[in-house]
């Protein structure tokens, strides 16, 4: 097995990090597997800015499979850390969860309503689900099974005998100020929650009162909260007393026995590195800044007989549509939202193409149109570079697709024929969930090769309707008139009746998506004496002008507004009967 693998197909960020990443492996630990990690919070709604904290390491791994290396993704789940605070927008929560606050994520009670046993496994479950629709393969690991069975007991001992040496290092950071954090503009404060991260990086390192410095907190054997303070503990025996702040309870427990409690989060994530073997991990701004836990566990890693893990600190991802959604919904969109819109291949496209350090937005607006777009102008051009060897795709841009569409696994399951997704949104927008008419519409936008049944354009199409009805307002959705509007054809100069005979005159000629196309920007054309097929360069620029004035007649005429879908589709979706009398014929 060679030591570093260098790929000879791509030049993207995947790639460069696999290669480092195999070369550290076999320099730590030859010839086992690739170890690598991700760690989640289900303190919450888990949101897609969490997301990137799996997908960064998952690409990576991912990579190095296909070159044939064995490789571990873990996925630490954070549930044994504390009850925090009670999230805003999440159903079936009151303020009466605030007394569960202090205690671990998975002795508090689930979401009213829930079918799952706890709260970490109700916000678990959620995620997970999505990981699966995303092709991430990953090993999960419950924080609170690893603390409660004794997994990490010799390790908890360890660090208690060398407490010294821990506070020592955390001393170096607690008298320094913190330098101020720079935040990329939020839309609003459901986004800045998201920027926030899941608060670990804002634990206290431990306990340090008159008996000394305690990298440990047990929780309450009374009213189970972490608001204790360790009073003593004696390294020999390992007997530990504590006191809880909040109920009063104390009780002295041997350390070597006692498996309810935890490292403090600073001390808590490099024990887990060494204890794994983790080569990489990324994170988040949160956790990486001057003093924060991850420059701090580089340190105290070393305590446990470990290293630091390589990995890069991930930026910010933005939503586009924010404001729109958290006004209703509360919270940030978490993966299950956003697959609810659109393909897993691309939400996986958006994690890929972008460097970790790169922020981006994720679009639940009308820019997930332009998004589709760009995506299926990308597929054409790699289909056109694997046919012919050549094409205009960049190799970068080959590997992001490639990564995006399927895993070393297999091709994740893809829609048949993928239209465009603003003809499908058009189509359901127009329809309204009448799947007969769509499927009527989407026949004759290529009447040489008619759809014989929706699940053709599945699941895109039920992507499109999804955004349709959940993301676009009811004063934007489209309602075709029923009576033509008597009053605004009366009032038509003589041009615009010209313009509209014309389109009338070729409705039935040019029945179908491309013709339809040309026949509605070819009657502007026309009217100014220039061939309907005449292309900008040999246009004047008043000619757009009239396109735009014909377009709003047109749009007033069907459904009484400046705007609308894309007239073509628009035209199919209304149906040739109609669309005559609706223009006056």
């Amino acid at each position: 097995m060679p030591i570093v693998a260098q790929s000879t197909e791509t030049t993207d960020w995947v790639s460069r990090f696999a290669d480092e990443v195999i070369e550290e492996s076999e320099r730590r630990a030859p010839g086992k597997p690739v170890v690598v990690a991700s760690g989640l919070s289900p303190s919450g709604p888990i949101h897609l800015g969490n997301l990137r904290e799996v997908m960064t390491p998952h690409l990576v791994a991912d990579e190095i499979r296909r070159r044939g290396y064995q490789v571990r993704h873990l996925v630490s789940w954070d549930d044994y850390d504390r009850y925090r605070k009670v999230p805003a927008g999440v159903a079936g929560i009151d303020e009466t969860w605030a007394e569960h606050i202090g205690k671990p994520l998975t002795s508090v009670p689930a979401p009213r309503g829930s079918s799952h046993p706890n709260w970490a496994e109700h916000f678990k479950a959620a995620m997970i689900a999505s990981l699966a629709e995303l092709g991430v393969e990953f090993d999960g690991i419950s924080q609170t099974a690893q603390y409660t069975s004794g997994a990490y007991r010799e390790q908890i001992l360890h660090a208690m005998r060398h407490r010294g040496d821990i506070d020592a290092i955390l001393a170096q950071y607690r008298t320094k100020k913190a330098p101020k954090k720079q935040q990329q503009k939020a839309v609003d404060e459901a986004e800045l929650e998201a920027e926030e991260g899941s608060g670990a990086a804002s634990e206290d390192d431990g306990s340090s009162g008159s008996a000394g410095y305690f990298p440990y907190k047990p929780y309450c054997g009374n009213c189970e909260k972490d608001l204790t303070t360790v009073t003593s503990y004696d390294d020999d025996s390992t007997e530990l007393a504590y006191t809880c702040n909040a109920c009063g309870f104390s009780e002295t427990v041997r350390l070597s026995e006692f498996n309810r409690g935890k490292l403090v989060w600073k001390v808590d994530w490099p024990m887990r590195w060494a204890f794994e073997g983790v080569v990489f991990e990324p994170s988040g701004v949160d956790h990486s800044s001057p003093g924060s836990s991850f420059q701090v566990g580089g340190q105290i890693v070393g305590i446990f007989g470990g290293k630091q893990p390589i990995g890069p600190m991930y930026a910010f991802v933005g939503i586009s549509g924010m404001a729109k959604m958290s006004s209703s919904r509360g919270g940030v969109p978490t993966p299950a939202d956003a697959l609810k819109i659109m393909e897993p291949q691309i939400l996986r496209w958006l994690y890929a193409r972008r460097k970790p350090n790169q922020s981006f937005k994720i679009a639940f607006d009308q820019e997930i149109q332009r998004l589709y777009d760009e995506w299926d102008k990308l597929a054409a051009k790699v289909a056109e570079a694997s046919g012919t060897g050549g094409g205009s795709a960049l190799p970068g841009d080959v590997a992001a697709y490639t990564r995006a569409v399927g895993t070393a696994g297999g091709e994740l399951p893809k829609t048949a024929r993928p239209l465009p997704y603003r003809t499908l949104a058009s189509v359901a927008d127009i329809t309204a969930g009448h799947e007969d008419q769509a499927l009527r519409i989407l026949s004759e936008l290529d009447p040489e090769q008619p759809l014989a049944s929706l699940d053709e354009v599945r699941p895109r199409y039920d992507r499109a309707e999804a955004w349709i009805n959940t993301h676009v307002p009811a004063d934007q959705r489209t309602v075709v008139r029923d009576e033509p509007d008597a009053e605004l054809l009366k009032s038509l100069d003589e041009a615009s009746q010209q313009s509209v005979r014309l389109l009338l005159d070729g409705l039935a000629e040019h029945w179908s998506l491309d013709g339809l196309t040309h026949l509605v920007y070819g009657v502007p054309k026309v009217q100014a004496g220039f061939p309907a097929d005449a292309t900008p360069k040999e246009l004047p620029a008043e000619i757009k002008t009239a396109q735009r004035s014909f377009f709003a007649l047109l749009y007033h005429l069907l459904v009484g507004r400046d705007t609308g879908p894309r007239l073509p589709t628009l035209l199919l979706a209304v149906g040739q009967e109609r669309v005559r009398r609706l223009l006056g014929e």
